[in-house]
């Protein structure tokens, strides 16, 4: 390599040099006569050498991180999934001693009542008690959130979209021999399948924080801490243990997730029609939102009982080997009402839960959307 000043440069004060690179030809002598020169660039000298210019000079391009970042929090899927994240996190921590009173009565542990529940609870533990698994709590909620709210507002777009697309093009088609059916996908609704799909992801995800955090609730002496709770399952259950209870979550949870999202957009979108408003108040959204919730709950409740009973059945050292089997147990013990024992409990935590947490998420979408964003929606 070869280098001279910049012309102009003046001597030790020039700031750019010219750096040319190559390689001697087959006649190349002593005088250097057979170099032959490749590229010819001007490089800052030492003294002012700076690795953005360097780069430049030479043609390459750094990694824009900072414009990577900011693409992808600008998406909106991402603005979604941060508003899910913070509303279930200020939902459950207001809502965490009707959860806990909620999980004791559908499990069977203790009083029968919420106000009997609720002494007892203070009467061993102390005002604590109320929050007890809240750690996890918080841990699992604020993804589960995320994914299920994020979830339903993608596929509930994209479903949209391809309906929309459908009409132009045509409905998919099957072949049975000559006879080609159209699929009547038309009768779907976006919402629905949402719904369904937004359940799904969010138990797949997150259904291990939810049987740790029901066993720290009903049975703190025996897993006093979460890591210790981690251990002790894996330990005795394997990885099985940790998603004890999946089945019926999964059986449990499509059905009401289904109807927890199509109730809560039905109504939401009914209400501004007849009362032709483009967007709600506070108030009129948690009301919406419990009502939601409590006609979701009480379709599926029997289900929910179902599954913590599995959940939490290897505490009292029998646990039912499936749902049918925990349905069953339920029924001989104490009836076809044993199947909503803790039903009056669960509405006490899933209205205002539900309520709270659409209202949130609201809020938080008008703060972190831009309004062309929500206009799409």
């Amino acid at each position: 390599m070869g280098s001279q000043d910049a012309p102009g440069g003046g001597g030790g004060g020039a700031k750019l040099s010219l750096a040319s690179v190559g390689f001697a030809g087959p006649g190349a002598g002593a005088g250097g006569g057979g170099y032959k020169e490749l590229l010819v660039m001007e490089l800052p000298k030492d003294d002012g050498l700076d690795g953005a210019k360097v780069a430049e000079a030479i043609g390459v391009r750094l990694p824009d991180v900072a414009g990577a970042v900011k693409t992808i929090l600008g998406r909106r899927e991402v603005r979604e999934f941060a508003s899910g994240a913070l509303a279930g996190a200020m939902s459950k921590a207001i809502l965490a001693p009707l959860e806990t009173i909620r999980t004791r009565m559908v499990v069977g542990v203790g009083s029968r009542h919420i106000l009997g529940t609720f002494v007892e609870i203070i009467e061993q533990n102390g005002w604590q008690g109320l929050w007890a698994g809240n750690t996890i709590n918080m841990l699992r909620i604020i993804p589960t959130q995320a994914v299920e709210l994020a979830t339903f507002e993608c596929v509930k777009r994209s479903m949209a979209e391809a309906q929309e697309k459908w009409k132009e093009d045509g409905y998919p088609k099957i072949q049975l021999g000559n006879l080609k059916i159209e699929l009547p996908l038309h009768f779907l609704s976006p919402v629905a399948i949402g719904g369904a799909a937004a359940g799904i992801a969010g138990t797949l995800a997150c259904h291990p924080l939810e049987v740790i955090k029901d066993r720290l609730t009903v049975s703190r002496e025996v897993y006093p801490t979460i890591r210790l709770a981690f251990s002790k399952t894996y330990q005795t259950e394997g990885i099985g243990g940790l998603y004890s209870g999946l089945c019926p979550t999964l059986i449990g949870m499509i059905p009401y997730s289904t109807c927890y999202f199509f109730m809560y957009d039905t109504i939401k979108t009914s209400y501004c029609r007849l009362h032709k408003k483009s967007s709600l108040s506070r108030p009129e959204l948690l009301v919406i939102g419990a009502l939601s919730g409590l006609t979701a709950s009480t379709i599926s409740f029997p289900l929910e009982v179902a599954r913590k009973r599995l959940m939490v059945g290897t505490l009292k050292g029998k646990c039912p080997p499936n749902m049918i089997a925990a349905l069953s147990e339920v029924i001989k013990e104490e009836g076809l009402l044993g199947l909503y024992r803790g039903w009056r409990a669960s509405c006490l935590k899933v209205m205002p839960n539900s309520g709270i947490t659409w209202m949130f998420y609201e809020a938080w979408k008008d703060i972190l959307l831009a309004d062309k964003d929500k206009q799409r929606a």
